[in-house]
Formats: structure tokens, C-alpha cells, sequence
């Protein structure tokens, strides 16, 4: 395990202007071990019942969606919900606090900064509701310019809507709607030709009780917003796994006896702990730039525990959406850009090892 200091290096808190903010608990890594017998008494007879047969999964992104993390990174005001941009604002926050209930794998990813340029003004086409909007691209603020064609939503009550911009939002006021869009909102919804790939710097769970992600007190994500800031815009790609377990003895989740909250959970637990884990290996590399050996040998421990209890043999990861565009091609200093990310993965000694599906044969 390498702790290159070429990688991430550790500013402290007080440097990534959270201070003792970030004391409020363990390394989030620290939930893959087992709670201490004495907890898990009473929760002994709620727990899953297990199969014997071989186990095989395949693992599909169910829905996944992208939040502007820089808009929180900065510990802003309470957004001011009379405002669309801060109705806009609030939303990603409930959306990003919801994420903590639930076990969610996210990537922290980076795309190079672009802004809606404040000093020239938008343009429309004639006889039609083409909109052209003036970007800066990148830290040398580049000029350049997106034309999106808008549609007329069903609340509107004019043909056209009045634009306003400030440099991360646009709002399009029609009278009886007014909608408030940022321009990653943008650069997703509508076709355009900045040819700009998505890095993932950082995989993660959202589950926590601390809610730490959504407030941006989570240190390791802290870290790379703040190596990475500067000329990068930070989302988080937070994804909802669909997981097909197949086995001779069908999937133990289904059965009626396991249909309780804590079994169900436990599973579920079992499934995400070993996807984020071959995530973090295929995007990261390795020797998981960044994190720590305890977190590597927790890791391991964790994964050669599910591989044994669910009798796993194999499993494949399919991060393949239906309806994406190039705002979704992924990669990182250990994965090439594609749109078609296709693992196939075996679990040896603790280790997941993987083999990536060639674009070719995952387009088939």
C-alpha cells in the first residue's frame, strides 16, 4: 500500500476550513467491521438466513444523479427559499441529507470549471425558443457559447421567458413557473460540444448517520475538493445499485424469513460493502491512492467475510445507464474514459481482481 505524497496530501482541517468540525466521528471505512456481540444480542434472531448454494451477482445502476458539490463545500447561509436559486439550493440539500438513510455507492468526480459569463448577454433565435448563452471554460476563461432550444413547460403563461444569470445559475422566468437551472444542470440537459470527460477522484457509501457528506464534513472528500478546486468543478455521482443475485438456491433476500428490516439490511450491507470496495479498487487503482493500510486491511477483511457468508463467487459491475450522454463518460488515472464501464470481478485472499468488458463487447 502506497502513501505517495505526490497523493492527496493531508492539509489540515483548520486549512480546509472545518476544523474541529470533522471530530464528530470514525473514518466512514470503520462501518465495514462487524458491531461487538453485546449490540448485536438482541438483533440475533432478526438476522438473515442464509443459502448454501454458490452465489453469482450482477450489479446495475438502478438510477443515479449528479449534485454540485462546491455549492455546499462552502458551508453556505440556509438558502433563502423564496429565491428560485435557493429553492434550487434546498432541494440538493434535502436530496444530499436523504442519502445518508440509505446504502448508496457515490463517486466524487471532477470536471474542468465552466461558468455562464455575466458580461455579455444571451441571445434567441428568430421565430423560435433557441437560447444562446455565453460560457467561460476552464481556468483561463475561455469564451465560448451552448444554444440550448427550450421547451415551454405546462405551468408557463408566456411563449418566452424573461433570462437572468449569475455566473453558476441561469433562471427562466415564464410567468407562471420560474425555473432555476446551474450550468452542470445545463451541460446535462442539452446537447453541446465542450468534449470534457468526468474524473472520479474518490468512491464512497453515503450511509451515515452523521450525515457528514451532505454537509461537507466528510474529510476524505474535503481532501479532494481541496487538491482539486481551484480549476475543477466537484459533483458527486451519487448511484442507486440494482443487484440480481443468482444461485441455485435463489436469492436469500426474497426469502419470507428475511423480509424484516434487519436482515434485509444486513444483506443489502453485504452486497454495497463489496461493490464500493471493487469500485474503489478499479477507479483508484490498487494501491488505493489516498487511503490508509488500516483501511486497506479493513477492507479486505470485510471483502473475504461477504465472499464466505453468501458463498460469492463471482459478480459483475454494469455502470451503463439507458439515457446518458457524454456528460457521463468516466474515468480516472487507473480507468479510461468510456461511457461503458463493465467489470468482471472475482474475490481471491480478501482481494476483488478485475477484469474490464472492452467497449466493443459491452455494446453488444
Amino acid at each position: 500500500m502506497s502513501n505517495d505524497d505526490d497523493d492527496y496530501p493531508d492539509p489540515s482541517p483548520e486549512e480546509l476550513g472545518i476544523g474541529a468540525l470533522l471530530d464528530e466521528g470514525p473514518e466512514p471505512f470503520l462501518d465495514l467491521l462487524a458491531s461487538p456481540p453485546d449490540e448485536m444480542e438482541e438483533l440475533l434472531p432478526l438476522m438473515p438466513q442464509r443459502t448454501a448454494a454458490p452465489q453469482t451477482w450482477v450489479v446495475t445502476v438502478a438510477d443515479a444523479k449528479f449534485h454540485w458539490y462546491d455549492l455546499v463545500a462552502g458551508f453556505p447561509e440556509v438558502p433563502d427559499i423564496r429565491d428560485p436559486v435557493g429553492r434550487h439550493l434546498r432541494r440538493m440539500q434535502f436530496d444530499l441529507e436523504a442519502t445518508s438513510e440509505k446504502r448508496l455507492i457515490y463517486f466524487a468526480v471532477n470536471r474542468p470549471r465552466v461558468r455562464f459569463d455575466t458580461a455579455r448577454s444571451t441571445s434567441w433565435a428568430f421565430f423560435s425558443l433557441k437560447l444562446t448563452v455565453p460560457l467561460l471554460v476552464g481556468p483561463e476563461e475561455k469564451k465560448e457559447s451552448l444554444t440550448i432550444e427550450l421547451e415551454v413547460p405546462f405551468a408557463a403563461t408566456l411563449k418566452k421567458p424573461s433570462v437572468a444569470m449569475t455566473d453558476r445559475f441561469i433562471t427562466l422566468n415564464w410567468g407562471g413557473l420560474v425555473e432555476a437551472l446551474s450550468i452542470h444542470d445545463v451541460l446535462q440537459r442539452y446537447e453541446n460540444n465542450l468534449n470534457y470527460a468526468t474524473e472520479v477522484q474518490y468512491v464512497g457509501q453515503t450511509k451515515d448517520p452523521r450525515g457528514r457528506l451532505a454537509r461537507a464534513r466528510l474529510m476524505p472528500v474535503q481532501r479532494v475538493h481541496q487538491k482539486f478546486g481551484e480549476d475543477n468543478d466537484m459533483l458527486l455521482l451519487i448511484q442507486r445499485m440494482n443487484v440480481e443475485v443468482m444461485s441455485a438456491d435463489g436469492d436469500p433476500a426474497e426469502l419470507e424469513v428475511n423480509q424484516n428490516p434487519v436482515a434485509a439490511d444486513v444483506l443489502l450491507k453485504d452486497r454495497i460493502d463489496v461493490i464500493e470496495c471493487a469500485l474503489i479498487r478499479y477507479f483508484e487503482g490498487p494501491e488505493m491512492h489516498g487511503r490508509t493500510d488500516k483501511e486497506a486491511d479493513v477492507r479486505r477483511q470485510r471483502v473475504a467475510e461477504v465472499a464466505l457468508t453468501n458463498n460469492l463467487e463471482s459478480f459483475r459491475i454494469d455502470l451503463r445507464l439507458e439515457e446518458s450522454g457524454k456528460y457521463h463518460d468516466l474515468y480516472s488515472r487507473h480507468a479510461g474514459t468510456s461511457r461503458n464501464h463493465i467489470l468482471d470481478c472475482t474475490i481471491v485472499n480478501g482481494n476483488v481482481q478485475i477484469t474490464r468488458v472492452p467497449d466493443k463487447t459491452a455494446r453488444s
